[in-house]
């Protein structure tokens, strides 16, 4: 049977930081006279590059990449180690290795937060492949970050299942061929399929989850 692979995406994903995101956002923009609330931070901020969210709110601000830089070094400093995974995620993980299954990190997050992150939830040597948005041709919402992953792994993307929760993730994800599940951390149901999840659960105990997970080992049609 040909590869099979689980590709994550990890802020609100593999781990809800979106609370220190936010809270970092509001800290940097307040002075630059944004108000950060939970509503703008969902519709402008979440699961972009910063520097697209800084193109488009801050047009005149002289070294976004710089205040990019700034943004994340606060997050890294505010993640707390170690910091709770999502529900499921490590016994998700065991069982892909008793499959099999490859896995990668696929996020829009700069590498060093990438790994800082999986270091906090203890997961970091089980990922040998992570896809970095800002270092690929075109970060998510755009697909390359997910065809990338699959590439590297060597595997199809009717073999691939890509997790996700946010819209920009989710249009990647989808457009890339890999089936496409949405996370409910921070976006509903409807949200989630709006924006291409194939289908939705709440953690990865959900037990929705299981006959995708079948399917990848032909225990299901």
């Amino acid at each position: 049977m040909a590869g099979a692979a689980l590709l994550f995406d990890l802020d609100g994903t593999m781990l809800n930081t979106d609370p220190i995101h936010m809270a970092v956002f509001a800290d940097i923009m307040a002075p630059r006279g944004l108000d950060i609330t939970e509503d703008f931070y969902m519709a402008h901020v979440h699961g972009r590059l910063n520097v697209d969210f800084f193109a488009e709110f801050l047009p005149g601000e002289p070294d976004p990449q710089g205040l990019s830089e700034a943004k994340e070094a606060e997050f890294r400093r505010r993640l707390p180690r170690p910091y709770p995974s999502m529900s499921g995620v490590s016994a998700l993980i065991d069982r892909s290795e008793a499959e099999g299954w490859s896995r990668a990190i696929v996020t829009n997050a700069m590498r060093l937060n990438a790994e800082a992150m999986l270091e906090a939830i203890g997961e970091r040597h089980r990922f040998d492949t992570l896809v970095i948005g800002e270092e690929c041709a075109r970060a998510k919402p755009h697909p390359d970050p997910y065809l990338a992953a699959m590439q590297a792994l060597g595997v199809a993307p009717d073999r691939a299942i890509a997790f996700e929760d946010s819209p920009s993730g989710l249009r990647a994800a989808a457009a890339s061929g890999a089936f496409t599940v949405g996370i409910r951390s921070s976006l509903d149901d409807a949200a989630l399929k709006a924006a291409g999840a194939a289908l939705t659960i709440q953690d990865f105990t959900d037990p929705a989850l299981i006959p995708v997970l079948d399917r990848l080992t032909g225990e299901t049609p």
